[in-house]
């Protein structure tokens, strides 16, 4: 298998806005996907956890949001090269606007795939 270079962003979302975020990120994800080089973008929501769930059971549903919904992105590209040039662009177009929507600076993880 081939290594790719992967960024995992973790956002944290304050409560009253969700749909704004998740309108964003709609249009985001799909301007990410053009970049040179861009294996694939993948968004979630935090639904589940597995606290307090015995193994071997399904996850629980959160019930209740305590101070920010969280949501992650895994961003893949074929070289470092080209992912650098993407992030650029990303924070030039939507780093502004991504934080009036967050409780703290979105936090980013990048490495090479295993």
């Amino acid at each position: 298998m081939e290594k790719t270079f992967v960024e995992l962003k973790l956002f944290q979302v304050k409560p009253d806005k969700l749909e704004q975020f998740e309108a964003v990120i709609e249009r985001v994800s799909a301007e990410q996907m053009k970049c040179d080089g861009c294996v694939s973008v993948k968004y979630f929501k935090r639904f589940y956890t597995i606290d307090g769930v015995e193994l071997g059971e399904p996850p629980r549903e959160l019930t209740k949001i305590v101070k920010c919904v969280k949501y992650y992105s895994w961003w893949e590209f074929d070289t470092r090269e080209n992912y650098g040039r993407a992030i650029k662009t990303f924070f030039e177009k939507y780093n502004r606007e991504l934080q009036r929507l967050l409780t703290a600076p979105f936090d980013i993880n990048s490495g090479y795939s295993m």
